[in-house]
This record gives C-alpha cells, structure tokens and sequence, in this order.
C-alpha cells in the first residue's frame, strides 16, 4: 500500500530530542532539557481551579466549530486590554493549540502551488505543514543584518521568481527570539495589501518581551493594528503556560470567516471543551499577575545565559527581544564536530544536556547554530550552562 507524499515532511526534531531524553530519563540518567519551548509551572491557579470544577460537574460535550461564545468574547476583550483594537467574538476562531489554527489558515487562504515566503530560520512547522499541504515554500534568508526577519525589499526579491500568494512572520519569532517594531511590520502589512498576499502572523509569544524601559509596545506589536487582510495567529501554551492543553485561536478576517468556520467544523468538530471552557479564566487579574510574574523569571534566566555566553565562546547571538530562546552560532568551537547536530548529540550523550541543532530551523545555513531554551527555569539553564563550559573544554 501506498503512502502519500504529502506525509514526506521531516519530523519535527524537537519532538525526536524529547523522545531521546524520555528514554535517558528512565534509564535513570540525569537530563536537563533545553529543547522544548514549553514554560515550567503550568497553568494559571485559576485556570487550573475552573477546569477542576468543570472535570467535577462532568458536562463537557462538543462546543460551537469556531469554540463556547464566553472564551471568543474574552479573547475579544484581551485584545481591547493589550492593544486598543476593537474586536468582537466573530472575529476569533478558537483552534486546538496554535497549530489548529495555521492548519486552518493555510487551507482557507492557500491552493496547492501557491506559493508562501517563509523567513529563514524559522519555525519548521510551518514549511511542512504547508508542504503537506501542496503549496511551494520560498526561502527568505534573514540573518544577523536583517535581525532575523523578513523585509519588503527581500519580499520584492523572492517575487522576482513568481508571484507570492502569502507570507507567514512571528513576532517574536522562534528561534531567534526577535521581534518586528510597529515601523516594520505595517511595512510588511503595506507590502502584502499592495500585492494580494496573505498574511499569516503568528504571535503566540506575545507577553513574554524583554523591552526598555518606556517602549512604546511592551508586549508586542498585533498585525490588525496595520491591516485587518492577514490572520493573526495566537495560543494559550507559552505567556500563559499551557502548553498541553492544547487551545489557541486564530483572528479571521471577515472574507475567510465561512471557510474556516466550514473546515474546523470539518476537521475537528470543535477545540478541546474542557480546556476552551477553563481558558477564560486566563484572562482574570490574578492570571495575568501570574502570567507576568512567570515572565519577570524568564527576564532573569535570560540575563544570565546571556552573560554567560562570552565565556563559551559563541557567536553571534541573535537579539532573543521576546520568546524564551537564545538561538546562537557555534562555528568557532564546533572543534572535530562535522556539524551543530554531531555537537547536540554529543552533549546529551556526555553531559545529559538537550539542545536543538539549528538544521531544524534552517536548512540552508543552520547546520552551525543550536537552539537552547530557557523555558526550563533559572537554576537548570545554570546547571545546563556549566555542563555546557565542561564539554566543550
């Protein structure tokens, strides 16, 4: 029997290191994780107490396709709350996790062929869930110069080859961490209304920015606030914690409303009810408190693996303005490695330390960079940092 080619999209390698370091962990050895973007803590108290509550009255049957009325009008709100955008409850779609939603997105505004810049490096899942999907990948290489993010002046040089139908940023982006300023992306935002292209803006890392005192966008700039065309992309997993729980959304644009209404109800009936239904309770003052305070301690584990970095020799360092990421060259002290991957492997076969090798993210040029994140907390990126100075010495 035949398997389609649609399902020859690589693995998502971080997931493949997870696996690894299960089986490390019970054969007894000690691992510390620096590979998954998932932050340590979990839910908000009161998320947590609600779906306690809701797992008790045991009345969890199937939700409206786009998700319950109560959380898209608390999403609504949210975005009244954190960026002045008046936003009602049809405009959100809620999807299971932040991946529903680019599945989503990607049916309702792409055809097999069209063809969608995506910047590199960046998150994989996009390349193949678009690739399974039929539609052509463009390469937008963005390094160091570029801050790691795509311009209207690379745009106009990937269209040279053929007309582009979409455009997929994050803000802040993974691996890198760097952010797009208000300038820059009602650039992008311009850009894509001038030429028919969809925009596709995932900012599930809203919220958890590192910015100066005073900025004028603390928490991270919304596409809607230039352009109502583009879907922004949204999740629940990492300002909030809840990762597992697997609820995101999605905020449609009024020409895609009936399509992606049509297909969620299509392929999955509806999001997780016990999740969508404690998911309000996100966006209570004591949730947001909690949220940010998690936030404060990424601001300080940050700090110190930054600091930390001279002393290991790597470089250059992307910026890492927001997410929970240092995405850093190891060119100079790959040593006999062939590559970052040989490197990786070799750190959690003698240190018991899982990073992940840039390949995943690029791969055109991430075959010398390592992605490390500090989602794990500040004494284990310590811990991790240490063994990392030991193995390369």
């Amino acid at each position: 029997m035949k398997v389609a080619r649609r399902a020859g999209v690589p693995p998502f390698e971080v997931m493949s290191i997870l696996d690894r370091v299960a089986q490390f962990r019970a054969a007894g050895r000690d691992v510390i994780s620096l590979c998954a973007g998932e932050p340590a803590g979990g839910a908000p108290p009161d998320v947590a107490a609600r779906a306690a509550a809701l797992h008790e009255d045991n009345d969890l049957g199937y939700t409206s396709a786009l998700g319950p009325r109560p959380l898209r009008d608390a999403i609504a709100s949210h975005y009244r709350r954190w960026y002045g955008l008046d936003l009602v409850a049809d405009d959100v779609a809620v999807t299971t996790g932040s991946s529903g939603a680019f599945v989503l997105a990607f049916l309702a505004a792409f055809d097999p062929g069209d063809r969608v810049a995506l910047a590199s490096p960046g998150y994989p899942a996009y390349r193949n869930i678009l690739t399974a999907l039929g539609c052509e990948v463009v390469d937008i290489p963005c390094g160091p110069e570029q801050r790691f993010q795509p311009t209207p002046e690379l745009l106009d040089e990937a269209a040279a080859d053929g007309p582009l139908h979409g455009l997929v940023v994050a803000s802040p982006a993974n691996p890198t961490g760097t952010m797009l300023t208000r300038t820059e992306l009602a650039a992008l935002t311009t850009w894509c209304d001038a030429h028919d292209v969809r925009l596709i803006s995932d900012e599930i890392y809203h919220g958890i920015t590192y910015p100066a005192p005073g900025a004028a966008d603390p928490r991270g700039v919304s596409a809607w606030e230039t352009s109502r065309t583009g879907v922004v992309v949204s999740s629940f997993s990492k300002y909030w914690g809840m990762t597992g729980w697997r609820i995101g959304w999605a905020i449609v644009p009024a020409d895609l409303r009936s399509a992606v209404d049509a297909l969620a109800g299509n392929v999955a009936l509806c999001p997780p009810a016990p999740a969508a239904y404690a998911a309000v309770e996100a966006f209570t003052g004591a949730s947001y408190a909690a949220a940010d305070a998690r936030v404060a301690d990424f601001a300080r584990t940050r700090a110190t693996l930054l600091g930390a970095v001279p002393s290991l020799g790597w470089g250059p360092i992307a910026p890492a303005d927001g997410a929970f990421y240092l995405y850093a060259d190891l060119a100079s002290t790959l040593g006999h490695f062939a590559d970052a991957t040989a490197w990786a492997q070799a750190l959690l076969e003698e240190e018991g330390v899982a990073v992940v090798p840039g390949i995943d993210f690029d791969p055109s040029h991430g075959g010398r960079y390592v992605r490390l994140s500090f989602a794990a907390g500040h004494d284990a990126v310590v811990e991790a940092v240490a063994r990392i100075r030991s193995f390369i010495s």
